[in-house]
Parts: C-alpha cells; sequence; structure tokens
C-alpha cells in the first residue's frame, strides 16, 4: 500500500524559508509603509531575517514537509 503524499502549505511556503540547520527564518513585519519616523538603523534591522523560536519550528515543519 502506497503511502499518502503530504501536503504544502502554499502560505507558509511563500513567507518562511528552512535553514539547513533546520531552523525557520520569517521576514520582520513594519517595513512597508510608516518609515519616514523610523531612523535607517531601524530600517536596516527590520530588512533581514529574523529566526523564529523551537516551539513554531514544529508546527511549520507540519505545513511544509519537503522544505
Amino acid at each position: 500500500m502506497a503511502k499518502i503524499k503530504l501536503k504544502t502549505n502554499k502560505a507558509c511556503a511563500k513567507r518562511y524559508k528552512k535553514t539547513a540547520s533546520g531552523k525557520f527564518l520569517a521576514k520582520q513585519t513594519g517595513v512597508k509603509h510608516l518609515n519616514a519616523k523610523m531612523r535607517a538603523k531601524t530600517k536596516r534591522r527590520l530588512g533581514k531575517y529574523k529566526t523564529l523560536k523551537a516551539v513554531n519550528a514544529k508546527r511549520l515543519s507540519e505545513l511544509l514537509p519537503y522544505a
């Protein structure tokens, strides 16, 4: 009997990346608009990816089985 293929959640696939070590990365919020009042340092920091906590990694690995 063949195993059932798992479906990838496309919304999560667009938002998260998995690193080689198994951690998940996500873009930070608050960068799209209303940036004129922010310091340049803040905008640079928000442009980088952030590492998600291990609590969320289990749930994301179910949503992204082939990542």
